[in-house]
């Protein structure tokens, strides 16, 4: 489940949460619930879907802030299909040396990338 702007405190224990946080670029990250953070379990996941190198920054923060690849099994940073080259951000990955998974958003390719649903 995307959890990013959703109350995730009455799920059920076994389930398995993906937390997006919304990036700034993305006109709403003002939605993030940050209280979901007080849930996450060390199955669980937090998405970064990244536009720019404002968004890499912002997200590299949260990381850090929030102590994230501690809390939890995985951070993904993934980017915006079409706004930015995926290697860019590989690159700022490595730079930096963060603890964090790269992924594409594979239903863009898969699926037409505009397609919603999937």
């Amino acid at each position: 489940m995307s959890a990013g702007a959703s109350d995730v405190s009455r799920l059920d224990a076994r389930a398995i949460k993906v937390m997006d946080l919304k990036c700034p670029g993305s006109g709403e990250s003002a939605r993030n619930l940050w209280s979901n953070l007080e849930h996450l379990t060390p199955r669980d996941e937090v998405k970064f879907v990244i536009g720019s190198r404002e968004d890499y920054e912002w997200s590299s923060e949260q990381v850090a802030r929030f102590g994230l690849p501690e809390r939890c099994r995985a951070v993904l940073f993934s980017p915006i299909f079409g706004r930015i080259d995926p290697r860019e951000i590989v690159e700022w990955i490595l730079a930096d040396r963060l603890p964090v998974r790269f992924q594409l958003q594979m239903h863009k390719f898969i699926w037409t990338p505009t397609q919603r649903g999937v």
